[in-house]
């Protein structure tokens, strides 16, 4: 799979195509059957599949303070779009001049022009253009002129509840992971490479892996009972994490930091997987490094029962 940043940098290296649009963000059940419907039809008309992204996500521009909060970052998309078996990634720059520009305009410049596109697959809520005036009306009167095809997927239902980002994202926020995965077809994990950090933890007896989230606002804050996969080596392994900003040492900016059980490997650089098993409880700020290190302690207490829990009922 090749990822291209902007229309400016296809310079015909798409020509012709079947593509699909959107955030994409956690690319749940209903995101994973509408990429299943583009390859079908790229196999049909033996054409390459495109799968558009929009970078950074339309509300993060608009209203970055107000934006939800995210469930993947651009990196994880790339990764799981791959795994499905699309051609591209086109990754447009979300910024002042693409907002303004009109649905129209995108259209005929951007979909029939530069990507001349074949055939197009949307779900059925889909916005786009200046003051999101464009849909799929919009869409179907170029398709009924003959530019391209057009199919509008109906929403994903599954139990009677319809599968989106922000269903995805309560069920987060109530620590519900089996109706997140329900809604994900997945169990919710974090993906990211592991940095230094400032080593409190190591000094607190507790050394941690701390991986930059690439994201504002997580889905999830607190500490978890998870499990940890090793991305180079598939080894896996159990322990306590914590996402958020660290309000103890005033922290502002939101990272997570894992202590992995029984491990004592060298894994700077790497990627890890974070699977969130069970919620321990919220982030909070303590009066003092004793007090935090006191909790930790009973953390870990609690994390260990909840394995050995998990581990009976496997």
């Amino acid at each position: 799979m090749e990822i291209i940043l902007g229309l400016s940098n296809l310079h015909n290296r798409i020509n012709r195509c079947v593509i699909t649009m959107g955030n994409f963000d956690g690319i749940h059940l209903g995101h994973q059957a509408l990429i299943a419907r583009l390859k079908q039809a790229g196999t049909a008309k033996q054409l390459p599949t495109v799968v558009m992204l929009f970078e950074p996500q339309p509300l993060e521009f608009f209203k970055p303070e107000d934006a939800p909060s995210r469930l993947m970052s651009f990196k994880e998309k790339c990764t799981f779009i791959r795994s499905l078996g699309v051609d591209y990634v086109l990754a447009i720059t979300f910024n002042q001049t693409f907002a303004n520009m009109s649905a129209k305009n995108f259209i005929e410049a951007g979909l029939i022009g530069q990507l001349r596109a074949q055939y197009i697959i949307v779900g059925d809520d889909f916005k786009f253009g200046a003051k999101r005036q464009g849909d799929t009306q919009l869409l179907k009167q170029y398709a009924d002129s003959g530019f391209f095809e057009l199919e509008s997927l109906p929403s994903y239902i599954i139990n009677g509840l319809r599968v989106s980002s922000t269903a995805i994202r309560q069920a987060l926020l109530n620590d519900d992971f089996e109706q997140a995965k329900m809604l994900l077809g997945r169990t919710y994990t974090i993906q990211g490479r592991v940095v230094h950090g400032n080593q409190l933890a190591r000094q607190l007896g507790f050394p941690t892996a701390n991986i930059h989230l690439q994201r504002k606002k997580p889905a999830l804050h607190g500490v978890y009972f998870v499990k940890v996969k090793q991305m180079c080596s598939n080894q896996e392994h159990y322990g306590i994490a914590n996402i958020g900003i660290r309000p103890t040492i005033n922290g502002k900016t939101a990272i997570l930091e894992v202590n992995i059980f029984d491990f004592n490997q060298n894994i700077y650089g790497q990627y890890l997987q974070v699977e969130f098993i069970e919620k321990i409880r919220d982030e909070i700020k303590f009066d003092s490094l004793a007090a935090l290190q006191a909790q930790i302690e009973q953390d870990i207490c609690i994390a260990h029962k909840i394995k050995a829990k998990f581990a009976a009922m496997r």
